[in-house]
């Protein structure tokens, strides 16, 4: 049988693999780590968001000799004076925006089935049906069909408000615990996990610390800086051109900007469709607002904020979000893009070490 260090690792992996399907066949082992992956995971995605944004905060006035504890309360006291002077501002015209598109809803759907319909007697694609390319009789069934299935399915789950509640609570609660702990110790856990690491190992592995920590902490604050221009950019060019509900379709294009890419497009269309029902006019105009946006946030405001830290190629960005869309939805391609340079940064520490020990072993050869 071989005995090299490939096949080691091999038989080494094959070991692994059959422990791990061994294991996942005892139900007590790994459902309750999964109720408990469950349960932390979105407390703690949150939580290391926000300490990402606050972070700086907290080191300025930390230089300045603010205690820290000091510091992370008082950062906590303006962002809530902050909170509720813009619900106070922003909260009443966002309230009647969507309470009107959601007491509106009906008549959209309507409308927009009345577009298709209006589209599909037209000339212009009667070759189209002709040629038996489309029906759009059969789209504008499956458009009405999706969207009320959809709505109903989205009422359905709005009836089990109890569960929801709970899970917004507690997310609530724990978080700004979760934040204050992290802020003020998290410093410290990195130091106290490389005390038990020998002093080589130590020191590569702050190295290794130290890079995950810029790659997270550039994105995040990038890209949550980025969205929110965007948004505000939007939010500026729907009032211009006069479109309904501007404010909560800003919102939306600021949310879904967080996905690298597609985010745009995807948060675009629900203006381009209230904008259509409008006027066809109305929906050009959206496009041409979003496009104005992006021009300037591709060439501007993104280039500046985000530079090229992540040093990650477009297409390889569209590939992530391919395929962590295929297997997580949303949630994957929004954590795709910094899931990627985390792992691209043990990568690149783990083949710095392997060539450093390669050449190690060959100079000892040499001796």
């Amino acid at each position: 049988m071989p005995n090299s260090k490939y096949f080691r690792l091999g038989y080494g992996i094959i070991v692994f693999l059959i422990i791990v399907l061994l294991a996942s066949k005892v139900d007590f082992i790994f459902k309750p780590l999964g109720i408990f992956f469950q349960t932390l995971f979105l407390p703690f995605l949150i939580s290391g968001v926000i300490y990402y944004l606050l972070r700086p905060i907290v080191n300025f006035l930390d230089t300045k000799k603010v205690p820290r504890a000091l510091a992370i309360v008082a950062i906590y006291l303006l962002f809530i004076g902050l909170g509720i002077a813009l619900v106070l501002v922003v909260g009443p015209e966002l309230q009647r925006q969507f309470k009107s598109l959601v007491d509106n809803f009906p008549d959209l759907v309507g409308s927009l089935q009345k577009e298709i319909l209006a589209l599909r007697d037209s000339g212009w694609f009667s070759r189209f049906q002709e040629n038996q390319y489309m029906s759009l009789d059969e789209i504008s069934e499956r458009v009405t069909t999706f969207i009320r299935s959809n709505v109903s399915n989205i009422f359905s789950q709005v009836t089990n408000v109890i569960g929801v509640i709970t899970s917004i609570v507690t997310v609530i609660i724990t978080v700004p615990f979760i934040v204050f702990y992290m802020l003020k110790d998290g410093e410290g856990a990195s130091r106290h996990i490389l005390k038990f690491l020998p002093y080589l190992q130590a020191k590569e592995a702050r190295k290794i610390l130290k890079d995950l920590d810029e790659a997270l902490s550039s994105y995040i604050k990038g890209q949550a800086l980025v969205s929110f221009l965007v948004g505000a950019m939007m939010y500026v060019g729907y009032l211009i051109i006069g479109l309904e509900y501007s404010l909560v379709l800003a919102v939306v294009t600021m949310l879904t900007n967080v996905i690298p890419f597609i985010g745009p497009f995807i948060g675009v269309i629900p203006a381009v469709i209230i904008g259509f029902l409008t006027s066809p006019l109305m929906a050009v105009k959206v496009v041409l607002v979003a496009v104005v946006v992006q021009q300037i946030d591709g060439n501007l405001t993104s280039p500046y904020i985000m530079g090229r830290k992540l040093d990650i190629h477009p297409l390889t960005i569209i590939l992530l979000l391919l395929v962590a869309g295929s297997l997580a939805g949303l949630l994957g391609m929004i954590l795709a893009v910094p899931t990627y340079a985390v792992l691209k940064v043990v990568a690149s520490h783990a083949y710095r070490l392997y060539k450093l020990q390669k050449t190690k072993e060959n100079k000892l050869e040499l001796e």
